[in-house]
C-alpha cells in the first residue's frame, strides 16, 4: 500500500458584512455634533480593529484545527500500515490472512478522537463499523460511505473532504488487500469537521460578545470624556447665542488647562476686547452727539434771535456762527482721526532724525502763541517713526501748553533717550493738572477740573495717546513736576515695541 502526498484545502476567508451606521441627529438640524462624530469614529475604529483581529485569529485557528485533523488521519494511516506489515492475528499467531480479520483488528485497536469515526468496506459494501463506544458514527453519513466504496480501486491514499446535509467531513480511505485472497476492502478514518469547528465558533462567539461589551463600555466612557473635553465648545456655542449687539457681558466658564480650555480663554479675551471697543464706540457717539448738539443749539438760538434789519446784530451773529462751525469742523476732524487709529496704515514708520524733528516742531510751535519757546534737550538718534503723526501729537501738546499758560511764559519742547525709550516732552508754566485728573484728561471729551480743558473738543490728548500707542509707546502726564504741566510721549527705540511699560521708566 502506498500513500500519495496529502493535499490540504485552502481555507475560505469570508468578509463579514458591515451594516451602515446611522448617526443621530440633533432635532431637525442636518448636522451632527462634534462629540457624536468623535465617538462614532472612535467606536468604529475600535470595532474595525476587533473585527480584523478576531477574524484573522479565527481563520488561523480554523486552519490550525484542519492541520491537526489531517495529522491525526495521517497517523492513523501510518499505524494501520504498521499493523498490516508486522501485526499478528491473535487467532492464528501469524500474520493476518484475511482482509476482514485485518480490518477488524484495525477498528478494534484504534482509540478515536472526540469527533473521529471509522468504518470498513468489504467487497463494495459496508462491512464493519466502529465499536459501540465511539460516539461519532461515520457510517451514518451516506456520502462518506459512497466515497469509500468508490475508493477501493484507488492506487493512492488521499485525505479528502465531503459535504453532507449534516455538515462537512474530513476523511481518508485506505484500500486494503491480502495476498492470496480475492476479497478487497477499504478502511476509512474520518472527522466531523463541522463539529471540530463548532468548538472554535463557540469560543469566538464569546469573544464577539465580550468585544461588544467592551465597545459599549468604550462608547459610554468615551462619550463622558468627550463631553467633558468639549464642554467649553458647548459653552462657547451657548454664549455666542446669548450675545447680542447690545449685550456683550456673557463669558465662558473655563476650567482646566487643555487646548479646548485655552480656546475658551481666548474667546473670553476677544469678548473683552469687543466689549471695550463697542463700549468705547457708544461713548464716543454719545459724547460726539452731545458736543455737536451744543454748537448747533447756540447757532440756532442766535439765528432765531437775530434782527435781520440790524447790520451790527447780523454781523455779530455771523461771526458767532462761523466760530461755532469752525469748532464743529475741528471736532469732526478729530473724530475722523480717532476713528482711523486701528487701521494698519494709521502710522507709516520711516527712519527719522529726532534731533532735526525736534527743531522742526519748535519752529512750527512758535506760531501757536506768544510764548518763550525753548529746546529742553535734543535726542541725536534716528528712529523708525511716522514723522507726520509725531509732529501732529507734539504740536497738540504745544497747543495745549499755549492754551493753559499765561502769555509770555516759557514753554519747553525737548527730546531725550531714557531707559531704552525715546521721550518727547512739552513743559509749560500754566495752571497744571490735578493729580486725580492725570489719567482722566486722556479720555475722550474729558476736561480737567483745575482750569485745563475749559475750551476745546476734549479730543486732543486722546489723539496724542492714540498716536503714541500706534507706535508701540505711551503718553502720560509727568506727575513729578510741581510747576505747570509736563506731558511726555514715550516710544521704543526699535520698530517693534520691546514690552516696557510706563512703570518701567
Amino acid at each position: 500500500m502506498t500513500t500519495e502526498t496529502q493535499v490540504w484545502p485552502a481555507p475560505e476567508y469570508v468578509a463579514a458584512p458591515h451594516e451602515p451606521r446611522a448617526l443621530p441627529r440633533d432635532g431637525a438640524r442636518p448636522t451632527v455634533t462634534v462629540r457624536t462624530r468623535v465617538m462614532a469614529a472612535v467606536v468604529a475604529m475600535a470595532a474595525l480593529g476587533m473585527a480584523v483581529a478576531g477574524s484573522t485569529a479565527f481563520l488561523l485557528q480554523r486552519e490550525r484545527v484542519d492541520v491537526l485533523v489531517d495529522d491525526t488521519l495521517s497517523r492513523s494511516v501510518d499505524e494501520f500500515r504498521t499493523l498490516a506489515a508486522v501485526g499478528v492475528d491473535p487467532g492464528t499467531g501469524t500474520g493476518y490472512a484475511s482482509v476482514r480479520a485485518l480490518l477488524y483488528a484495525a477498528l478494534q485497536g484504534t482509540v478515536p478522537e472526540q469527533h473521529e469515526g471509522m468504518f470498513a468496506v468489504l467487497d463494495g459494501e459496508l462491512g464493519l463499523v466502529a465499536p459501540p463506544g465511539v460516539t461519532m458514527r461515520l457510517e451514518d453519513a451516506p456520502e462518506v460511505v459512497a466515497a469509500a466504496i468508490a475508493a477501493q480501486d484507488d492506487e493512492t491514499v488521499l485525505i479528502r473532504s465531503v459535504a453532507t446535509a449534516d455538515g462537512s467531513f474530513r476523511y481518508v480511505a485506505v484500500p486494503v488487500s491480502v495476498t492470496g485472497e480475492e476479497s478487497t476492502g477499504v478502511l476509512v478514518y474520518g472527522f466531523d469537521r463541522t463539529a471540530e469547528h463548532s468548538e472554535l465558533v463557540r469560543t469566538y462567539r464569546t469573544f464577539a460578545l465580550v468585544g461588544l461589551g467592551a465597545l459599549a463600555v468604550l462608547g459610554v466612557v468615551g462619550w463622558l470624556v468627550a463631553g467633558r473635553l468639549l464642554a467649553p465648545l458647548r459653552l462657547l456655542r451657548d454664549t455666542a447665542r446669548r450675545i447680542t449687539d447690545s449685550d456683550l457681558s456673557e463669558r465662558i466658564a473655563v476650567r482646566g488647562d487643555d487646548d479646548v480650555s485655552e480656546l475658551g480663554r481666548t474667546v473670553n479675551s476677544m469678548l473683552d476686547r469687543l466689549e471695550d471697543a463697542f463700549g468705547s464706540q457708544r461713548r464716543l457717539l454719545d459724547d460726539a452727539g452731545h458736543e455737536l448738539r451744543t454748537p448747533l443749539t447756540i447757532v440756532r438760538g442766535h439765528l432765531e434771535l437775530m434782527d435781520p434789519t440790524d447790520p451790527d446784530d447780523v454781523r455779530g451773529t455771523q461771526e458767532l456762527v462761523l466760530d461755532e462751525l469752525d469748532r464743529m469742523h475741528r471736532l469732526v476732524d478729530d473724530l475722523v482721526v480717532l476713528a482711523t487709529v486701528d487701521r494698519p496704515d494709521f502710522v507709516q514708520p520711516a527712519p527719522t532724525d529726532i534731533g532735526r524733528l525736534t527743531d522742526d516742531v519748535l519752529d512750527k510751535a512758535r506760531t501757536l502763541g506768544s510764548r518763550r519757546w525753548l529746546v529742553d534737550g535734543r535726542a541725536e538718534v534716528t528712529v523708525e517713526v511716522d514723522a507726520q503723526r509725531l509732529t501732529q501729537a507734539w504740536l497738540q501738546l504745544a497747543a495745549n501748553a499755549v492754551k493753559f499758560s499765561p502769555e509770555g511764559s516759557t514753554v519747553r519742547i525737548g527730546s531725550a533717550v531714557r531707559h531704552h525709550h525715546l521721550e518727547l516732552a512739552v513743559h509749560d508754566e500754566g495752571c497744571g493738572v490735578a493729580q486725580e485728573d492725570a489719567e482722566r484728561v486722556f479720555d475722550r471729551f474729558a476736561r480737567g477740573s483745575v482750569g485745563r480743558g475749559v475750551e476745546g473738543s476734549g479730543l486732543g490728548l486722546p489723539i496724542v495717546r492714540a498716536i503714541a500707542r500706534a507706535h508701540g509707546g505711551w503718553a502720560r502726564l509727568d506727575t513729578t513736576t510741581t510747576a505747570g504741566a509736563r506731558f511726555v510721549i514715550g516710544l521704543p527705540l526699535t520698530a517693534a515695541y520691546d514690552g516696557q511699560t510706563e512703570a518701567d521708566l
